[in-house]
């Protein structure tokens, strides 16, 4: 039996069931995860709701082109700044970091939101408005887990000793994938 979404954040802020008994809505697996978070996400998606649509819809190639690059410059930024603010490392393979920033980017662009780019979503406009896969996703918050790569423990056997990416490097190592 799959429960829908908002009876787990009903249970979860209700504190009814320990978050250790209940599988998580996402992977179905018994997995504790974060009670705000999903509770917060499913609380204000129902705000957002009837106006997620594709925010770049009406750009132009060029306006289009425009965003995504500053939506790059954004997210090399931001993975900079929260590498260093959770001392994890990039892949020692920078084009793995440079692809998944570019995913965020374009994600960031086409649905306002820096949804993972790792991973399928039969409903991406749903998966934003939720947030769980919004990065940082939760595993990520909670659990230092980047399935993406982008972010990794020193204990990682595929973390390099970088800790910084350049906005040249993620255009450069991105347009080679």
């Amino acid at each position: 039996m799959k429960l829908q979404q908002p009876i787990f954040a009903f249970f979860f802020s209700m504190a009814l069931l320990p978050p250790y008994l209940c599988f998580s809505a996402v992977s179905q697996t018994r997995r504790p995860f974060s009670v705000i978070s999903r509770a917060h996400a499913t609380a204000t998606s129902t705000t957002t709701r009837l106006s997620m649509a594709r925010r770049d819809a009406n750009m132009t190639p060029e306006e289009r082109e425009v965003a995504v690059e500053k939506a790059t410059k954004a997210m090399t930024s931001f993975s900079n700044s929260y590498i260093a603010k959770t001392k994890t490392r990039l892949c020692q393979d920078k084009s793995v970091p440079a692809v998944v920033i570019k995913g965020l980017a374009e994600h960031k662009v086409s649905l306002g939101a820096p949804l993972c780019p790792c991973r399928f979503y039969e409903d991406k406009e749903k998966e934003v408005r939720e947030g769980y896969w919004n990065c940082p996703c939760v595993p990520m918050r909670e659990r230092k887990e980047c399935h993406c790569m982008l972010f990794l423990a020193e204990d990682n056997p595929f973390a390099g000793t970088e800790t910084k990416i350049t906005l040249d490097e993620v255009k450069e190592l991105s347009s080679q994938a």
